[in-house]
């Protein structure tokens, strides 16, 4: 028991067996503290995310399938400009009452039957986390060949049941090893690292681009390559393109209430993310168009991975001048994979898994148990098996815009911004999310509606064969699998209210709290009298340590 005691996060004396299976410091709500994420640190955390291989390369599969590059643009331009809103409007419950995903889920979902969700988009973040540090392994080595070419000459010492050489696995295990320290730092403090990201990455995007044109001497013969594609299999080439852009965002989507719950202000985690996603990612994009024709002029081929043309740039001895390029560019993605595997997958597995076990994990544990299963995964080996397994892992967005859809229902029109903070915290049977044993069967059959619209098209995805009309519906899978639970969860909130609900024709759309513990600037509150913010009736009283939910100086305990 000592050991048990020695291991949990935070000490549990005098508190209930429920009580430590809720909270923890990281899932209360976020203190004003560290609520320190402004409108700039929201630009560059987009600017960031947007700058890496997966981004780069985003429309070299859409010129591939017969698009013209400027048909692909548009593609990107309109997925992402699309997704941008969900983003913004599922964050929003984070922003206001600056807690995190999996509590935001337990609204919707249940107190326990939020856990399924974030199992399952802690458990994906995991896997994810390794096949992103499996392609930064990639930009390692290639800065690391630009400072010492001889490293290109170790010998294998691997078998080839390995699936990875020797100096691939030096670049993966540097790659992994020096992600760690960026694990460490908390959500409030880790915007500095997106801060950096979004210096160093756009100047080393923009040299890339002008080298390229340079080299090439223009811009390359794939701007004046037509497309292929005409009539109707031109606009579902265009839809099918643009949804993957969606699709390729889904995971960012669900779990946005993450760093919106360290919003300085709502407006911080709203129109900075509004414009900057589809403005950022559209020129990551382009810039990747014109290097990836520019290839083409230069060796005959489009190259549209950015870390094997730089690779290519290091062939027959190179200058010093092109080794020092390639190095302060491939050390660009290197920071770039870093934060994205960051922003992407560490703290959102952190997130997920501590509401998992809050008593030993926190966000901090969580990121580092992503590292470890990352590792442990084998990575290379599971993009090498299977040309469809990145496939996979997208079409896996299908179950998290199911997800999305019945958050999102149940903020905006089921409760209408109406919140009880203490009962997210609370297993007492008359508490708003209780409702049947801790799980919301309403939210389940909806997510299973979501998902049971796409899941012959998802195994079309996988290589099977499948009617053409499931296809398209799977093509559409974000509407579709988001537009179904949304629905379907309307629904039987109509035929079986929940308290509070849409059943009570007097509810109007409020963003408040309405058991008084906590206020959108994340005070704790005493019931009663009016809040500056607008955003509950009561007067601020601040919190207790770490955020602890208090009433009346009192901690909220099981009743």
């Amino acid at each position: 028991m000592n050991i048990l005691r020695k291991l949990e996060v935070e000490d549990s004396e005098g508190k209930s067996y429920s009580q430590t299976f809720l909270t923890n410091e990281d899932l209360s709500p976020v203190p004003r503290e560290k609520q320190t994420w402004k409108h700039r640190n929201f630009v560059a955390f987009w600017i960031a995310d947007s700058f890496n291989v997966n981004t780069w390369m985003i429309a070299s599969s859409m010129i591939q399938a017969g698009l013209s590059w400027w048909q692909a643009w548009i593609c990107v331009w309109i997925g992402y400009g699309v997704v941008a809103p969900f983003i913004v409007l599922n964050a929003r419950p984070g922003a206001i009452f600056h807690i995190t995903f999996p509590v935001v889920a337990r609204t919707s979902f249940g107190l326990y039957g939020s856990l399924w969700c974030t199992f399952n988009r802690g458990a994906m973040a995991c896997v994810w986390y390794g096949v992103q540090a499996s392609i930064g392994g990639t930009c390692m080595f290639v800065m690391l060949r630009a400072m010492w070419p001889g490293i290109n000459n170790i010998p294998n010492g691997l078998p080839d049941s390995a699936g990875i050489t020797t100096k691939e696995m030096l670049g993966f295990f540097l790659f992994w090893f020096i992600s760690l320290p960026a694990i460490w730092f908390p959500v409030h403090q880790i915007r500095h690292l997106f801060t950096l990201k979004a210096m160093i990455t756009p100047i080393a995007g923009l040299i890339f681009f002008v080298w390229c044109i340079v080299k090439a001497k223009g811009v390359g013969p794939i701007i004046r390559q037509p497309g292929t594609m005409h009539g109707s299999e031109l606009g579902w080439g265009m839809v099918m393109n643009l949804m993957s852009c969606i699709s390729n965002m889904a995971t960012l989507l669900t779990n946005a209430p993450d760093f919106a719950s360290r919003a300085h202000t709502p407006s911080a985690a709203l129109y900075p993310q509004l414009f900057s996603v589809p403005l950022t990612f559209s020129i990551v994009s382009f810039i990747g168009i014109i290097v990836s024709s520019s290839s083409q002029a230069i060796y005959g081929e489009a190259i549209w991975s950015p870390i094997d043309l730089l690779n290519m740039f290091l062939d027959d001895q190179p200058s010093h001048g092109t080794r020092f390029g390639v190095w302060f560019i491939a050390f660009a993605f290197v920071i770039a994979q870093i934060g994205t595997n960051i922003s992407a997958n560490s703290v959102s597995a952190g997130c997920d898994l501590t509401s998992l076990v809050p008593r030993f994990i926190n966000i901090r544990r969580g990121g580092y148990i992503a590292a470890i299963v990352g590792y442990c995964i084998l990575p290379w080996k599971l993009l090498a098996s299977s040309n469809g397994f990145v496939s996979y892992l997208s079409a896996y967005s299908v179950f998290l815009s199911s997800i999305a859809g019945v958050m999102v229902t149940e903020y905006y029109f089921i409760r209408k911004g109406h919140y009880r903070m203490k009962d997210l915290y609370d297993t007492r049977r008359d508490g708003w999310y209780w409702y049947t044993y801790g799980v919301n069967f309403r939210a389940y059959m909806a997510y299973i509606a979501g998902i049971l619209i796409n899941v012959v098209g998802f195994a079309g995805a996988t290589g099977r064969t499948v009617p053409i009309a499931a296809t398209r519906i799977y093509e559409m899978s974000f509407f579709t699998g988001f537009g179904t639970s949304m629905v379907i969860y309307l629904l039987l909130n109509w035929v079986y209210p929940v308290p509070g609900g849409i059943g009570e024709k007097s509810v109007s759309f409020e963003e408040v709290d309405i058991s008084g513990v906590w206020d959108s600037a994340g005070h704790g509150q005493a019931k009663g009298s009016d809040s500056e913010s607008g955003t509950a009736n009561a007067e601020l009283d601040e919190v207790g340590d770490g955020g602890s939910l208090t009433k009346d100086g009192d901690d909220l305990k099981e009743e």
